[in-house]
């Protein structure tokens, strides 16, 4: 049984990454400038995402997360889409700063990464153990 009482840390990470990215798209499009890079903003969309992703897969219940992986995943994912949606919902209200589909599409695509990293380490850790390597 999940024990919100022994477990209350576990979203403060989902909580801080939220925070950075509602901080960091209030800023007007005129306060920060990016290399000029070929599409580095889609690439630093995947890559805070998939930290927002980590983040909100650890938030889960682990036991919970173990035991429906595939669940989880589409919970995480979801949640990217989402979070990213309302992102650039948020975007078209701030001087400089325009929506875009194709950010969107990176952050999930950041919600995807995540869970391939996350669950995959998961399972890494649950085969490990059931071998019994250190």
């Amino acid at each position: 049984m999940y024990s919100l009482r022994r477990n209350w840390y576990r979203p403060i990470p989902l909580l801080l990454v939220m925070a950075m990215i509602f901080y960091q798209s209030h800023q007007p499009g005129d306060s920060f400038s990016l290399p000029r890079i070929a599409h580095i903003d889609k690439l630093l969309h995947l890559l805070v995402y998939t930290v927002l992703g980590l983040t909100a897969l650890y938030a889960l219940p682990p036991a919970w997360r173990q035991q429906y992986p595939a669940r989880a995943g589409v919970v995480v994912v979801l949640f990217c889409l989402l979070h990213g949606i309302a992102d650039e919902f948020h975007q078209s209200f701030i001087p400089g700063r325009f929506p875009s589909w194709a950010d969107v599409v990176a952050d999930t695509l950041g919600g995807v990464l995540a869970v391939i990293i996350g669950l995959g380490w998961q399972q890494m850790q649950t085969w490990r153990v059931a071998r019994g390597v250190k």
